[in-house]
């Protein structure tokens, strides 16, 4: 797929269909975002039902590329979805969290003078190509029609099936113990978190994310998006014109 250009304004036509890239704020979920440019559209276009949606739920902690469609383009989600995603965070070893990343408190602790780099490049290798993966009980899956993140949040634990995903690149772009930053390419239904968590339970030590920002979905990268706000000034422009 061609790398994409960011549409002129005078070229935008919501209903017809456009795809927008935006930088996902940190601590906004992904559907803040399309509930914040939906509203928008509506007040641009005059058309109260018109349709907006994103192909790849981001957590609310994550930062990074999220891909937004409007109108006829909606139709298309599903491709972008299937879209190997790439990822750099940053994860913290010695200690384990109910949520698997800084959302919740650190539960237990555990000792990482054990770890050496030869440690370190034997477990990255277990990650490699296609994998098992039980997903976080934080997360956005469903169970009876209600999110998993809702019940585990009332203290009601559900157990889910692990699902197969396939991890094309897992590379530790810095070692500084107890934290080592990393980037990663995955399939689609890939949650870092719970990689996170599987390394550092195969290295006998815990580990939970601390930071994430996705940075390619596909040929889409990051440096195109817009950041909110500025595609938000840019649309007030449109209905202005």
């Amino acid at each position: 797929m061609d790398d994409v250009e960011a549409p002129s304004r005078q070229q935008w036509n919501f209903i017809a269909g456009e795809v927008l890239l935006v930088n996902k704020p940190k601590e906004w979920t992904s559907f803040d975002v399309v509930n914040k440019l939906r509203n928008k559209l509506r007040a641009i276009t005059n058309v109260k039902r018109i349709k907006v949606g994103h192909a790849g739920t981001l957590d609310p902690l994550a930062t990074g590329l999220l891909i937004i469609c409007t109108g006829k383009a909606t139709r298309r989600i599903a491709e972008y979805q299937g879209l190997p995603k790439t990822y750099t965070g940053s994860m913290i070893l010695g200690g384990t969290t109910a949520s698997f990343d800084a959302e919740t408190e650190v539960e237990e602790r555990f000792p990482t003078d054990h770890i050496t780099k030869e440690m370190l490049e034997q477990t990255r290798q277990k990650f490699l190509g296609d994998i098992e993966q039980v997903p976080p009980v934080f997360s956005a899956i469903k169970v009876d029609g209600q999110p998993l993140y809702k019940k585990a949040r009332r203290g009601e634990y559900v157990g889910v099936q692990s699902r197969p995903v396939s991890i094309y690149s897992f590379a530790l772009t810095r070692v500084a113990l107890p934290e080592i930053d990393f980037e990663v390419t995955c399939s689609k239904g890939t949650y870092i978190r719970s990689l996170v968590h599987d390394f550092g339970k195969a290295m006998g030590s815990g580990a939970y994310l601390s930071a994430l920002c996705r940075t390619a979905i596909g040929s889409y990268s990051l440096k195109q998006a817009w950041e909110l706000d500025a595609l938000l000034d840019a649309l007030d422009a449109v209905a202005d014109s």
